[in-house]
């Protein structure tokens, strides 16, 4: 009998499958309402919600469902505020109360829209007439909107080190903060974590503030979060309105841009800034052609500005960093003093990226002040082994391979092992036992113990299926190095 204890069981699951952020985006508000003849209903506070979790987790919840109650077939979802309607009945008995004070044949609409129309009409006066108004954005509603997301005060052009890698992105975004006309629109940046796109884009930001142009920063989940809340709040027409009026606007994290209706949103706003020649800026961890999670207008009016990429740094541009970070600690810490040797042996270790060197920096600064002892090349090698020896590139295992196929494709890791043959499964399970031969040094017996316990021919049959489709369909192709380069992340 699926119950409270039941449904806590399932919303355990759907955390430890879809991560925190996932779970409270889209999960945290969802309510058991009741349960019977195999039907499980559940509600939530906004349509878009609700449509959101039927188009993308409705198999997972009925599957999650059915391990804890066999006999759970179906799933209702309702919206919350669509389930009390008898909340309109004291305005109902106020219409009968005034209608009864009437001259008999007047059959004139009763106009009940404000406090002081309701008086009017239950004293027998006749209601004013109220205009129709257009919902629109007060003081507070605007100054919430335009807040934005939080800048670090660090982020700025003069904290920012150029090299090779990312000269072209640091002049775009330079002449995008400088105003003037707007040549680049949008602007769009991409690179792997720790490269610096969030830096140039609060850079931005920070520099078009002081010259006073109206300036809106935020992450995608921010801008999700917001959408979201004025739908809830029934202010969506304000809340468009007010984001229209700005100057800039600066979305970064793009990837984590989910939801069609938000995303159509969010295209109309580019769509509108764009038209009346305001700037936008846009970062992401990949080039819009590989955001496969966004409709295909957005992708295309995202790739119709500039877009600029920023490379790993290489060794000398790394070098700078490091100098650069030991000025800056200087002026907190006069005496700290670190070897040319020691910079050399950093910049040439830490390689991934420019967020890796600064922790390195900072592990030696607190050594170095915590203890008293010098910053030496033993020191380095001491203190950073382990950072340095995470660099190293990693090896893919099975676990990580089904976990991220699970999360790409939408089904569950026991799916991927289970007998089901629907093609929904099928597909994604034949993908992942074809990256686990190409990526683990596993043999085919292992892999097909790690799959079900599937025999080695099965999975052989799964790695030929899927080098014939990729030669054939250079959509799956694509597909197949996406999840190979979220694998090697």
């Amino acid at each position: 009998m699926a119950g409270p204890e039941q449904w806590a069981r399932v919303k355990k699951r759907l955390r430890a499958e879809l991560g925190e952020d996932v779970y409270t985006s889209w999960f945290a508000r969802v309510d058991l309402e009741g349960h019977d003849d195999g039907t499980v209903r559940l509600s939530v506070p906004t349509r878009f919600l609700k449509q959101w979790i039927q188009s993308h987790y409705r198999d997972r919840l009925m599957g999650l469902w059915q391990r804890e109650c066999e006999d759970v077939h179906r799933i209702e979802l309702t919206v919350r505020g669509a389930m009390r309607p008898a909340a309109r009945k004291p305005a109902e008995s106020q219409q009968r109360a005034v209608a009864a004070t009437r001259p008999a044949g007047d059959t004139r609409p009763i106009a009940l829209a404000d406090p002081a129309s309701r008086q009017a009409a239950l004293a027998g006066l006749q209601p004013v007439a109220q205009p129709e108004r257009r919902p629109q954005a007060t003081a507070t509603q605007e100054s919430d909107v335009l807040q934005g997301a939080s800048l670090d005060p660090k982020y700025t052009f003069e904290t920012f080190v150029e090299g090779d890698s990312n000269a072209l992105a640091l002049a775009a975004a330079r002449q995008v903060a400088a105003g003037g006309k707007v040549n680049f629109n949008p602007l769009y940046v991409h690179a792997s974590v720790g490269l610096g796109k969030t830096h140039l884009m609060q850079a931005v930001a920070a520099q078009a503030k002081a010259s006073g142009r109206r300036v809106l920063y935020l992450t995608a989940e921010h801008f999700m979060y917001r959408f979201v809340s004025a739908l809830k709040a029934q202010s969506a027409i304000a809340f468009k309105d007010t984001l229209r009026t700005i100057d800039l606007l600066l979305i970064d994290d793009m990837q984590f841009l989910h939801g069609k209706q938000v995303q159509q949103e969010f295209c109309h706003t580019l769509n509108a800034l764009i038209d009346s020649a305001r700037q936008v800026i846009v970062a992401a961890d990949r080039a819009p052609s590989e955001l496969d999670s966004l409709d295909d207008r957005v992708r295309s009016r995202l790739a119709g500005g500039l877009v600029v990429g920023i490379d790993d740094p290489d060794y000398s541009l790394r070098r700078a960093i490091i100098i650069n970070r030991v000025e800056t600690v200087r002026a907190s810490y006069p005496n700290f003093t670190i070897p040319e040797g020691v910079i050399d042996y950093v910049a040439r270790n830490v390689t991934a990226s420019g967020r890796d060197l600064e922790g390195a920096l900072n592990r030696l600064i607190a050594h170095n002040q915590l203890t008293g002892q010098p910053v030496t090349q033993e020191m380095a090698e001491a203190t950073l082994r382990d950072l340095i020896r995470s660099v190293e590139p990693r090896r893919v295992k099975i676990e990580d391979i089904q976990r991220v196929v699970s999360k790409h494709y939408n089904v569950t890791k026991a799916d991927l092992l289970s007998a089901r043959r629907t093609r929904t499964i099928v597909r994604p399970r034949q993908i992942a036992m074809y990256l686990a031969k190409m990526m683990t040094p596993r043999s085919l017996p292992e892999i097909g113990r790690r799959f079900g316990n599937r025999d080695h021919t099965t999975v052989l049959h799964a790695v030929r299926k899927i080098e014939e489709l990729a030669r054939a369909d250079n959509g799956l192709a694509q597909e197949i190095e996406l999840l190979k380069r979220m694998l090697d992340a």
